[in-house]
């Protein structure tokens, strides 16, 4: 997934510049290995949470945390004319979800001291547990927005929100409590899971995400298949646990 990330990262900055390209095209170029391995993501909330988090019933996020991811979002991966993006396709929910559950409080993570300054090959190396992270870091970018644009981040014009995300992504804008490059990746790393994972976490709502890269699913078998080479593949997508899509309307 480290190289997936780069990649991605990269594809971000590329696209931010020259608006002229859609950011989801460089997706499904960079994404679709990543489709598989995002099927079944770990530390996923419990069995007792519901399994479609509503905007009215957050998990995690209050109303302003949930503005700014669901700016940030649209930004990351907007709507354009290949389809809908990560804002259609529930990426907010799914982040909601995973920062309320195992993920979002580092239960698996070491989380002890001592708390140096690590190299970036050493991975997160915080004293925060990423729901910790994320919310420090959203106040501290509303804060910034605000000294800066007299507006929070998600009222500002798109155009600004990119400028801001591209300032997190190079480390260009000093956040006071985490670093914001390590804030972007994550942000980055998570959007893009929500919009691949299986809908049974929340975000990929409809199959918007392997609709759009043309990947099935964990289907059972392919037997049928096997041999109908040069055939496009026309099944719809198939989850773990919410059964298949709903075919396209003719």
């Amino acid at each position: 997934m480290a190289w997936m990330m780069r990649l991605l990262r990269a594809n971000f900055r590329t696209a931010t510049l020259m608006p002229t390209l859609s950011r989801r095209t460089f997706l499904i170029a960079s994404a679709s290995a990543s489709a598989a391995a995002c099927s079944k993501i770990p530390n996923t909330l419990p069995p007792e949470y519901p399994e479609q988090t509503r905007s009215d019933a957050p998990l995690f996020l209050d109303a302003s945390e949930r503005r700014f991811i669901n700016a940030a979002c649209a930004r990351i991966i907007p709507k354009d004319d290949l389809g809908p993006g990560a804002l259609e396709a529930g990426v907010p929910d799914f982040i909601d979800r995973q920062l309320a559950g195992p993920f979002g409080q580092a239960s698996t993570w070491y989380m002890q001291g001592p708390w140096a300054k690590g190299s970036e090959q050493q991975g997160y190396q915080l004293k925060f547990t990423p729901a910790q992270m994320y919310r420090h870091a959203m106040n501290n970018v509303d804060d910034y927005c605000n000294k800066q644009f007299k507006k929070a981040f998600a009222d500002l014009p798109p155009a600004d929100q990119d400028n801001v995300l591209t300032g997190l992504e190079k480390g260009d804008i000093d956040l006071p409590d985490v670093p914001a490059k390590t804030f972007f990746t994550m942000l980055l790393q998570n959007v893009t899971e929500g919009f691949f994972a299986d809908p049974m976490y929340g975000g990929n709502r409809d199959f918007i995400g392997w609709k759009l890269i043309g990947f099935p699913g964990p289907r059972y078998n392919y037997v049928e298949e096997i041999e109908q080479y040069g055939k496009p593949y026309t099944l719809p997508p198939v989850s773990l646990k919410l059964g298949r899509a709903k075919p396209e309307k003719a």
